[in-house]
């Protein structure tokens, strides 16, 4: 698989179309999506195939005047230029007292730049005959393993994304693929039901189906623990995070936080912060597409600025934030790659990538052997932070107590993490040189807005509040 042939056919019509709203406009931007995905599941009773949500095909134009950004959105440009031009312009002639600051042309970042990137795709060879027999299989072989096992899914949500950008002295296009493939069951104890997953992804789908069967004992044996798993005793413990865990942290406490279009709005409390420490000394923090490689990971983002590693925290210290192109302009800093969107009928924001800490140099037997009571904790489950009051609330699948630095049998879930951002942060005193992105995840902007994402990183060792 390649690069969208339809979107190739419309390069001559995005540069007619920026050429006409350029006599109006001080600065023009096209940029045209085509994503396919698909979705392949099997459980006890039933298989299917379908197309995934995150299908689309349409334009997005960017636009600025002098006085602020627009965007118009549409599935077609074709016809006359001239009359969709000024379609265009009617459309975003709203009162200029609603833009408050001037960001004129030359505020905006658009050196010429020409070029195409294309990631390996093996996803043609395979027909959906054989993924849904794929599917099946595992079903059939976790079935097979415990009596207790109620019901068992496999499921493969795959895609591939082709975009294109041009503007007055750019033209880019990128072509990348993705596979998350899970299996999932629904286990019994008595009258207690627990459901556990397992997961494998890749760019590749010969990688994800070949890593995905070696993790079924894993599951079944987890699924076993969770349905004896008791309530944690609320308190505050001495903790290790598995990478997921560690991921989320660095997701919520400083990800969300750190999004600058929440500088401009004042929503953040990250923006006082910066060069200040935020963290233990030995904390450090990345983001940005090309930071790791995950289901986040691309050439260029919405903007058309290529994609990025931006160290957030250094040694403690809150160093940067991460921007798109309009909270850039209006903060007058460099933009950082991080400027995406849902789809091209939503609005651009500041998102996180892959966000994650770096490894350090601690062993994680070492991390364990040092505490004499509490819990390491495994595979996240969702998270929430307060951006503007630093507080955050993450949640944990499950963990296992650490007795006399050994791991214990005893299992608690779920596991509700809390407490204030900094507090947290200044509490890791050991990180292991053990490292791991999590490329599997989605994100909101508050309750809406969803992008993919991957955090993930080393082992921790934090004190914090669990409930």
């Amino acid at each position: 698989m390649h690069f969208s042939s339809y979107l190739d056919s419309k390069r001559g019509e995005i540069k007619e179309l920026i050429k006409e709203l350029s006599k109006s406009f001080s600065y023009v931007s096209v940029l045209a999506t085509d994503v396919k995905a698909s979705l392949v599941n099997a459980n006890r009773r039933t298989s299917s195939m379908s197309e995934g949500s995150a299908s689309e095909c349409g334009f997005v134009v960017k636009l600025n005047n002098g006085r602020g950004f627009y965007e118009y959105s549409t599935d077609d440009i074709s016809g006359d230029k001239a009359t969709l031009a000024q379609k265009i312009a009617n459309s975003v002639a709203i009162s200029q007292s609603l833009c408050d600051d001037q960001i004129t042309a030359n505020d905006i970042a658009d050196e010429p730049l020409v070029q195409s990137f294309e990631r390996p795709c093996d996803f043609d060879n395979y027909s959906p005959k054989q993924l849904i027999a794929f599917c099946e299989d595992i079903k059939d072989q976790l079935l097979a393993k415990d009596e207790n096992i109620v019901n068992a899914i496999c499921g493969l949500n795959y895609f591939t994304i082709s975009k294109l950008f041009i503007s007055k002295n750019k033209e880019l296009d990128q072509f990348y693929s993705w596979i998350n493939a899970t299996a999932m069951v629904v286990y019994r104890n008595g009258e207690k039901m627990v459901m556990a997953r397992e997961g494998s992804y890749s760019n590749l789908m010969s990688e994800a189906l070949a890593e995905l069967p070696k993790l079924l004992d894993k599951l079944v044996h987890k699924a076993n623990r969770l349905s004896h798993a008791k309530p944690i005793v609320p308190g505050v413990y001495d903790c290790i995070t598995d990478p997921s865990i560690t991921g989320l942290i660095a997701h919520e406490a400083f990800g969300h936080g750190v999004e600058m279009d929440q500088f401009v709005k004042d929503r953040a409390l990250a923006k006082q912060y910066v060069g200040k420490y935020v963290a233990s000394p030995i904390c450090n923090m990345h983001d940005g597409a090309a930071a790791a490689f995950s289901t986040a990971s691309y050439f260029f983002d919405d903007d058309g600025v290529l994609a990025q590693d931006t160290q957030i925290i250094k040694d403690g210290i809150l160093v940067n934030g991460i921007s798109d192109l309009t909270s850039a302009s209006e903060l007058g800093t460099a933009p950082t790659g991080n400027g995406r969107r849902q789809s091209y009928k939503r609005k651009a924001y500041s998102r996180m990538t892959n966000t994650f800490f770096e490894a350090g140099t601690d062993k994680l037997e070492d991390m364990i052997a040092s505490i004499k009571h509490g819990y390491m904790l495994f595979e996240t489950d969702n998270g929430m932070e307060d951006p503007k009051n630093w507080q955050i609330q993450c949640t944990a699948q499950y963990g296992i107590e650490i007795v006399d630095g050994k791991l214990t049998d005893n299992y608690v879930a779920p596991v509700v993490m809390s407490g204030y951002v900094p507090d947290l942060l200044k509490s890791i005193s050991m990180i292991s040189d053990q490292f791991k992105v999590i490329g599997s995840g989605s994100c909101g902007k508050g309750y809406k807005e969803w992008v993919r994402v991957s955090d993930g990183g080393p082992a921790l060792k934090v004190k914090v509040k669990l409930a």
